[in-house]
């Protein structure tokens, strides 16, 4: 068993920290109620319930899943920001911010619409993939 298939576009994302346009991801302005997995490997990242429009161009949320996310320090353009990644496959997600005051928990994890997969409330997600430490098959 491996990974979903990825296409050019979630692969650039996903895996080697691309970012996709402003304003072109297919769930920046989505409302429905859901959740949203990782598109390489299912893992559960989101719920729309924390969802918000921040006029970014990105589908931005303030909080995570719990145990979902792992932030790394990305010093890239010069800047010092927090990337965000899925725990489960490593898969760049995007990045977090603080202290810009636009939700009460003062937190805008600004995500990638290519790095997720939105799974309709009511709808039951694909299990997770979780490969072995060494890549191989799944862990039992």
């Amino acid at each position: 068993m491996a990974y979903n298939k990825l296409n050019e576009m979630e692969s650039y994302v996903l895996l080697q920290k691309g970012t996709e346009r402003a304003g072109t991801g297919e769930y920046t302005d989505l409302k429905d109620e859901g959740l949203y997995i990782c598109r390489q490997c299912n893992a559960p990242l989101y719920r729309s319930a924390d969802k918000f429009h921040s006029g970014c161009g990105w589908p931005s949320f303030d909080d995570e899943i719990d145990g979902a996310i792992e932030r790394h320090e990305d010093l890239s353009f010069g800047r010092v920001r927090v990337e965000i990644v899925c725990k489960n496959c490593k898969g760049h997600l995007g990045h977090v911010f603080t202290g810009e005051q636009m939700t009460d928990k003062n937190t805008r994890h600004c995500v990638n619409s290519v790095s997720m997969t939105f799974v309709p409330a009511g709808q039951q997600p694909p299990a997770m993939i979780v490969l072995a430490k060494d890549g191989g098959e799944p862990e039992k």
